[in-house]
C-alpha cells in the first residue's frame, strides 16, 4: 500500500507542507536555542553583577556586623522569591543569608574569581560565587537564581513555536494545494486534449504551451509520437489495401483458370498446362507469404543475431557464381570488388545481397557490369551493389524500401517477390543496426548497406575457398520491387 495520495496536487502539497514545516522546525530551533541561551547569559551576568555588588558594600563597610545589621541594602537588591544570597566565613559560618526557599547551602569549591554553575544538588539552581579576603579573615560570597521562572516563560514560548509550526504547515498545505491546482492546470489541459485523439484523429495535435518549458518538451515529444504513431497507421493502411491487392491478383487468376477449365471436358495436356500455370501463382503466393512471415520476425523487440566474421569476398564470390546464370542471359557481367570481414549473421547479410544483386540484374542495362565493392570510413562499412540502367526517378527512392512498393505496378513478373525484396533488405539492416540506401542518376543506381558499428574490419586478403558448400545455403527472396 502507497502512503503517498495518487493526485499530484495533493502531493506536492503534502510536499510542500513538509517542506515549510522542516524550514520552520529549523528556524524556530534556532530562535529557541537562541533565546534561551540570551536568558541564561543574562541570568549570569545578573548573578556576577549582585557578587560585584556585595564586594563593593563589604568594601564600603566597616565590618560584616555592620553589614547584617542594614539588610534593607541587600535584601531590595534581590527583589523577588527566585533570588538566594549566602554569604559565609572560612569555616561556613553563615553570616548573611537571604534564603525564601529555605534551601541547603551549596557546597561550591574555593574561586579567587567570580565562578557560575549549576547546584549539584539542584540542577534548576544557577550559582555565582566568589571568594574574597577581609581583615576579619576569607568570605566567601555565593548569589544564586532558581531557573523555574525563565523554565516558565521558555515552556509558554515552545507552546507558542508548536502552535505557530502547526499552523504554518497547515497554511502551507493549504496554500501548496491552490498553487499546484493552479500550477498544474495545463497538464489537465493536456491530458483533456490528449484525451481526444484516437484512431480516427491521429492529424490532431496538442497545444505547445510555448509559455511553460517542462511542458512545451513534453507536448512536443507527444506531438512527434503522434506523427510517428499517424505515419505508421497510414503505412498499415496501405500495407493492408497493398497486401489485399497483392493477393487477389494470383487468387483471381486461379480462380479464372479453374473455373475455365471446368467449364468444358479438356484433354489431358490442357489440364497439365492450366495445373503449371497455377502451380506457379502457389509459388508466387508461397514467396509472398515467406516474406511477410520473415519481415514479421524481424520486427519482433526479440529478435537476436548470432553474428560471426564474414568474409565479405567469398560471400560475394558465391553469389556470383549462384547468379551466373541469370546474368549470362542478359548478357550482364558481375564484378567482385569487395573485401574485409565484417561481424553478422551470414544467412541474413548473404539473403540482402542477394535480394540487391537480383534486382540490379533484373532492372540494369543487357550488356553492362554489375559491380559489388566495399568502402571503409572511420568506423562505417559500406556494401555497394551498383548497376547501369535506367535512372530511377527522385519521387520514388523515399519509397523504395516500403513494403509492395513499385516504381510500376504493372511490371510483376512470376518470380517476383511481390514488392517485398527491398523491405526485407532494410529490415536486415535494423537487425544489424545499420541502414540501406539508394541513389540512382546518370551514372547508374547504387544500392548501399551501411553497417555503422564497431565489429567492421579491414585487411583480410580475398579468398576463393569454400565457395562451394554456402550455394547450396543460398536462399534467395528477389529484390524485384524497382
Amino acid at each position: 500500500m502507497k502512503l503517498w495520495p495518487r493526485t499530484l496536487s495533493l502531493r506536492l502539497a503534502l510536499m510542500f507542507a513538509l517542506s515549510s514545516c522542516v524550514l520552520l522546525g529549523a528556524v524556530a530551533t534556532y530562535l529557541y536555542h537562541s533565546l534561551e541561551r540570551e536568558i541564561l547569559w543574562r541570568d549570569d551576568q545578573a548573578l556576577l553583577g549582585r557578587l560585584q555588588r556585595m564586594q563593593a558594600l563589604l568594601d564600603d563597610t566597616e565590618s560584616i556586623e555592620a553589614l547584617r545589621s542594614r539588610p534593607q541594602l541587600y535584601e531590595n537588591m534581590l527583589g523577588n522569591r527566585d533570588n538566594f544570597l549566602w554569604i559565609v566565613d572560612a569555616a561556613d559560618h553563615m553570616l548573611i543569608e537571604v534564603n525564601p526557599a529555605s534551601l541547603p547551602l551549596p557546597k561550591l569549591p574555593d574561586a579567587s574569581s567570580p565562578k557560575l554553575g549549576n547546584d549539584p544538588h539542584n540542577t534548576s539552581l544557577r550559582l555565582a560565587w566568589l571568594d574574597v579576603s577581609r581583615a576579619g579573615g576569607r568570605l566567601k560570597l555565593i548569589a544564586g537564581k532558581h531557573s523555574d521562572e525563565r523554565n516558565q516563560m521558555l515552556s509558554a514560548y515552545r507552546t507558542r513555536i508548536w502552535v505557530a509550526l502547526v499552523a504554518g504547515a497547515l497554511l502551507a498545505f493549504a496554500l501548496g494545494w491552490l498553487v499546484s491546482r493552479r500550477g498544474l492546470r495545463p497538464v489537465r489541459t493536456l491530458a483533456t486534449q490528449a484525451a481526444g485523439i484516437d484512431a480516427r484523429h491521429l492529424h490532431m495535435r496538442l497545444d505547445d504551451f510555448a509559455d511553460t518549458v517542462e511542458l512545451e518538451v513534453l507536448s512536443q515529444a507527444l506531438n512527434q509520437m503522434l506523427d510517428r504513431l499517424e505515419q505508421g497507421f497510414a503505412q498499415l493502411s496501405r500495407f493492408s489495401e497493398d497486401l489485399a491487392h497483392e493477393m487477389r491478383t494470383p487468387l483471381t487468376n486461379l480462380m479464372g483458370q479453374s473455373q475455365q477449365l471446368l467449364g468444358r471436358s479438356r484433354s489431358p495436356e490442357e489440364y497439365q498446362n492450366v495445373l503449371a500455370s497455377n502451380l506457379e501463382e502457389y509459388e508466387r503466393l508461397a514467396r509472398m507469404i515467406d516474406s511477410m512471415l520473415f519481415l514479421a520476425r524481424c520486427e519482433q523487440p526479440k529478435a537476436t543475431l548470432k553474428r560471426e566474421p564474414v568474409d565479405l569476398y567469398v560471400l560475394v564470390e558465391q553469389l556470383c557464381e549462384y547468379f551466373e546464370g541469370m546474368a549470362e542471359d542478359r548478357g550482364i557481367h558481375l564484378v567482385n570488388r569487395s573485401k574485409g570481414t565484417l561481424d553478422a549473421e551470414p544467412e541474413l547479410l548473404r539473403r540482402a545481397l542477394a535480394n540487391l544483386t537480383a534486382n540490379a540484374l533484373r532492372y540494369g542495362a543487357a550488356d553492362s557490369p554489375v559491380t559489388i565493392s566495399t568502402k571503409m570510413e572511420a568506423n562505417t562499412l559500406e556494401i555497394m551493389v551498383h548497376n547501369l540502367g535506367i535512372p530511377i526517378e527522385a519521387r520514388h527512392l523515399p519509397h523504395l524500401f516500403e513494403r509492395f512498393y513499385r516504381c510500376d505496378a504493372s511490371r510483376n513478373q512470376p518470380d517476383d517477390s511481390g514488392g517485398l525484396g527491398l523491405a526485407i533488405v532494410q529490415s536486415i539492416m535494423r537487425i544489424h543496426m545499420g541502414e540501406a540506401s539508394v541513389k540512382s542518376d546518370a551514372t547508374g543506381t547504387v544500392f548501399s548497406l551501411h553497417f555503422t558499428f564497431g565489429s567492421c574490419r579491414t585487411g583480410v586478403q580475398p579468398s576463393g575457398e569454400s565457395r562451394t558448400s554456402a550455394l547450396n545455403q543460398l536462399s534467395v527472396s528477389s529484390g524485384t520491387d524497382q
